[in-house]
């Protein structure tokens, strides 16, 4: 079935129909008529898999998707036109030009944490650049892979877009298949075996991956609006986002102050939600255990749970050492470390010595700190004085490094990321410069002056 899907899309995609601004305009205005379709349904699918109530499902989610398809729409044509570059003189008479060309047939595999937004967002970059593409949503949220499939098949036939459910032998079925392009979302287990599978045939990816993303606080930073800011990023979608803040390092004499204003917040934004049992769930059972035996030491702030409902309580651990278990793995859950540090230039070296994490945030009012965190650690993205919001706007690149990942999306991004810029040297007929030629001495004594 699945060879049967690629060559279907493979053929199609060598007709050249997919090329054509005015189609991928269409279809972009398809899938967002098809989403809009299948709303109802799409909200009821993420409250089913994990809890994920109305509100946040639109706002993280199904209105993030319909921003980012009429952003796409707004400025395709200019992302989709031919580039003129500069000539050198060497080069005197002809014109360089890039063209914008597609891939072909993208594969993308999106994670569970956000089924929808995660799956779609690299599939209005793969339509906007000119791609067919064939999508796997996760089998962890099986009802909300269910609507996706509906969702696909009314906007578009399987020879151009398809939507392929099923669990890891899907995906392991798919990597076999000679694709042009692999987006994957996910963990970093699972991305060195996309990586594997791509190289053995050479076929470009990106991989958008995770880590241990550091809030790092000092003691210039408005200890209040820090805490405010860090709570809902860390604990929103209870905590199963690649980008929350994973541990907290603050600078010790001011840790007290900031942790009153962390519990503060955490209780008010999060505590009625928890007690009603309008808090996000855990996935699945074993992430559930997992998360659940990282609550260990000095537990300041909830860490209750309730495994019948898959619903662990946001939960502060303070004095936590860099051997504590929640240090050793990207928690992925309503858990949050707090370590501290008493020399700043210290605290610096300690982030740059763990893995690259996929974000960063600074939390301080003065700027040579702010400057001298992002110069000095190597991390994917970030923000100063806030968290995770980096990851809303459309005019920011937004991927990892090193073993948070490679290559970026976003807005123009996701456009590139799926396109092939192919160089065009445009030469003229009506004189040919004879330097390039043998016995052309005077005019190659010319040139090593120029480039001497």
């Amino acid at each position: 079935m699945y060879e049967s899907i690629f060559a279907k899309q493979k053929q199609f995609y060598q007709t050249g129909k997919t090329k054509p601004l005015h189609f991928r305009i269409e279809a972009l205005k398809q899938l967002k008529r098809a989403i809009k379709y299948y709303e109802k349904e799409l909200m009821q699918a993420m409250r089913r898999d994990f809890n994920k109530q109305e509100e946040d499902a639109y706002l993280t989610e199904i209105g993030y998707v319909y921003n980012d398809i009429n952003h796409t729409l707004k400025n395709m044509k200019a992302w989709a036109e031919a580039k003129k570059v500069k000539t050198p003189i060497t080069h005197f008479g002809s014109k360089s030009v890039i063209h914008k060309e597609p891939y072909g047939v993208a594969l993308i595999i999106s994670p569970w944490n956000y089924p929808f937004n995660l799956a779609v967002s690299p599939l209005i970059g793969a339509i906007s650049a000119g791609n067919t593409a064939v999508l796997k949503p996760s089998e962890h949220t099986p009802h909300v892979a269910g609507v996706i499939s509906d969702i696909i098949e009314l906007a578009f036939p399987d020879h151009y877009i398809s939507a392929l459910e099923g669990g890891i032998e899907t995906n392991q079925a798919l990597l076999k298949l000679p694709f042009d392009y692999i987006f994957y979302t996910g963990s970093s287990h699972v991305g060195r075996i996309v990586m594997k599978e791509a190289a053995e045939k050479l076929i470009p990816l990106t991989l958008e991956l995770g880590g241990k993303s550091p809030a790092i606080v000092t003691e210039h930073a408005n200890l209040e609006l820090a805490a405010k800011r860090i709570a809902w990023g860390k604990y929103s979608n209870a905590g199963q986002t690649c980008v929350a803040p994973d541990y907290i390092y603050i600078q010790a004499n001011v840790k007290e102050i900031f942790l009153e204003h962390l519990k503060y917040y955490t209780h008010k934004f999060y505590h009625e939600a928890y007690i009603s049992g309008r808090y996000m769930q855990i996935i699945n059972n074993s992430h559930f255990e997992r998360v659940n035996n990282l609550i260990q030491g000095n537990v300041v702030y909830g860490g209750h749970s309730n495994r019948n409902a898959r619903m662990i309580e946001p939960a502060i651990i303070n004095d936590v050492e860099f051997d504590h278990p929640a240090m050793q793995e990207e928690i992925f859950g309503p858990v949050l470390p707090v370590l501290s540090f008493e020399n700043f230039d210290k605290a610096i070296l300690d982030v740059r010595d763990m893995p690259d994490p996929l974000a960063l945030y600074i939390f301080t009012d003065k700027k040579s700190e702010a400057q001298e965190v992002i110069s000095r650690i190597p991390f994917g993205g970030g923000a100063v004085n806030d968290a995770m919001y980096h990851l809303a706007t459309p005019y920011l690149p937004f991927g990892g490094r090193g073993s948070s990942g490679m290559g970026k999306y976003h807005g123009k991004y996701s456009f590139d990321t799926f396109t092939h810029d192919k160089s065009i040297l445009k030469q003229t007929t009506l004189f040919d410069i004879p330097f390039r030629y043998p016995n052309a001495e005077r005019i190659q004594k010319l040139i090593r002056f120029i480039w001497r």
